[in-house]
């Protein structure tokens, strides 16, 4: 982001954070007696808690790892408490509103800081931390899902298998541990092509290079390579080392650009919409991308963000394959990228064109998901 964005941005999530936070404090205050050591202790580490993944954030682009990966590993956990605590003590707090008009039960008629009210603020974290962990469970516990998809034209030796993976987040979160699994589970596929759908990394590549994660990323193995895009987090990182990275370790990168398989097969990736967000140049339009494409073989797309999923239909492409919806990643956000998106998730069909927009293997902050699984797509493709 260039320094004024940026500066905004930071200034937005800033004043979010805090204003959550004092909400989530002033239910949690009262389990604490007022003003001894213990309250004094509780609200210290309480704000360096709320505040740590901001801290870690900071920290890391100068540098200092060794200090930011505790602050960003709290922070992102507590990110995802943050949601759950807040819509909890909503629920709780509207409930004794509603209760306070029309009193249809004694059980809730109560303020936060008597026997009840603390009794309420235990079991709401008891809640949250059971949702979390669930959430958890399905953030680091991958599964592949098979789609078969049919075409309206030959495909070379009747069928292809594409294995499509997205928003993988390398970074100080998702680390060499989720990498390897990763690439066990591509590689037990046996894909002819493999698809990475933009977000490998979490924007800066410092983790990723201390920890040599490109090494574990040369293990991918396909019949015809392993081709990936850029999405919105390199751009928010550094695009142009992200595209080094990946190409120095065996994956072909496609920046508004085109490949031809042996058997003629095309795959079209386009540059994401965060790059001409950011630089004021527009990318290519699927017209000059298809200008010297065989359209008679099979046209792939890659396009990070699933907007104006039309413009790929109007064009005849057979399969576009994208990421960075998440589905929202935790209940409710779905709805906000359900309302966003044609497609939000899964598998579509506009006209002759096929779609599949994967809910992604990593995670972009909590490692939490609580509406859907971390997985890696398996496309098993037919010809007429």
């Amino acid at each position: 982001m260039k320094g004024k964005q940026f500066m905004i941005f930071f200034l937005i999530v800033f004043a979010v954070n805090l204003l959550v936070n004092l909400y989530i404090f002033s239910r949690t205050r009262a389990i604490f007696p007022t003003g001894n050591a213990a309250w004094w202790s509780f609200t210290i580490l309480f704000w360096i808690i709320a505040f740590s993944y901001v801290i870690g954030r900071i920290t890391e682009r100068s540098g200092a790892m060794w200090l930011a990966n505790p602050f960003v590993h709290i922070g992102s956990c507590w990110l995802g408490a943050m949601v759950y605590l807040t819509l909890l003590f909503l629920f709780v707090d509207i409930l004794r509103g509603i209760n306070g008009l029309f009193n249809f039960s004694e059980m809730i008629r109560f303020n936060w800081s008597d026997g009840k009210g603390k009794t309420a603020v235990l079991l709401v974290y008891a809640l949250s931390a059971v949702i979390l962990v669930a959430g958890y469970i399905s953030a680091t516990v991958p599964v592949v899902r098979k789609q078969t998809i049919q075409l309206n034209k030959p495909v070379p030796g009747g069928k292809q298998r594409v294995v499509l993976a997205s928003d993988i987040h390398l970074g100080m979160m998702i680390s060499n541990g989720r990498l390897e699994r990763l690439v066990k589970l591509i590689n037990a596929q046996n894909a002819d092509v493999v698809l990475l759908a933009g977000d490998v990394f979490d924007e800066d590549l410092g983790p990723v290079i201390e920890n040599n994660m490109g090494e574990v990323l040369k293990k991918l193995k396909s019949r015809h390579g392993v081709f990936a895009i850029l999405g919105n987090h390199e751009f928010y990182g550094n695009a142009d080392v992200a595209e080094k990275y990946l190409e120095d370790h065996n994956i072909t990168v496609l920046r508004d650009s085109t490949a031809v398989l042996p058997d003629g097969t095309v795959i079209i990736g386009r540059e994401d919409i965060t790059g001409e967000r950011m630089s004021g140049n527009p990318r290519k339009t699927i017209n000059v991308l298809l200008s010297e494409a065989d359209t008679q073989k099979p046209v792939y797309l890659l396009d990070h963000q699933p907007y104006k999923l039309t413009d790929a239909a109007d064009h005849n492409i057979d399969l576009q394959v994208s990421g960075h919806t998440h589905n929202g990643q935790m209940w409710p956000f779905n709805y906000i990228t359900g309302s966003l998106f044609e497609i939000s998730r899964g598998y579509g069909k506009i006209n002759d064109t096929h779609f599949y927009i994967s809910s992604g293997y990593g995670t972009w902050g909590p490692p939490i998901r609580t509406n859907s699984r971390s997985e890696i797509i398996v496309l098993d493709i037919k010809g007429n």
